[in-house]
């Protein structure tokens, strides 16, 4: 699928027409700074923009609570740091709430709240 074909997809389960389709795709891809990749498939993205179709997938559907597992994982530092830059900006400008599993210190020092999970038993920080 292409960028905009991903990004589409669970809007094919609502009631939604073509063109409020295609408004709420762009806006989330233009969110995720890809609107001029909407027609590129993933082995013409490189993994820091795949992980942003990824993202603009999450939030088409004007989510409240955004789950994000391992999202700078197999990421090179530079689209790591694109991509913690990015969930910050969901959460301060667009009042996302985000829960983040990751093994990443650099990702964990970027949440408000942490939480440790060791052996089954959760702590705080």
């Amino acid at each position: 699928l292409t960028a905009f074909e991903n990004v589409e997809l669970p809007l094919l389960l609502t009631r939604l027409n073509r063109r409020e389709r295609r408004r709420q795709v762009e806006t989330a891809l233009s969110t995720v700074g890809l609107s001029d990749r909407m027609d590129h498939y993933p082995n013409q993205l490189s993994g820091g923009q795949q992980q942003r179709v990824a993202i603009a997938r999450a939030i088409v559907t004007d989510p409240t609570l955004i789950l994000a597992d391992e999202p700078t994982g197999d990421l090179d530092k530079k689209s790591a740091e694109d991509v913690m830059e990015l969930l910050s900006r969901l959460n301060q400008e667009f009042k996302k709430t985000i829960i983040m599993v990751t093994h990443d210190p650099r990702a964990a020092e970027k949440a408000h709240i942490q939480r440790h999970l060791d052996k089954g038993e959760l702590n705080h920080v």
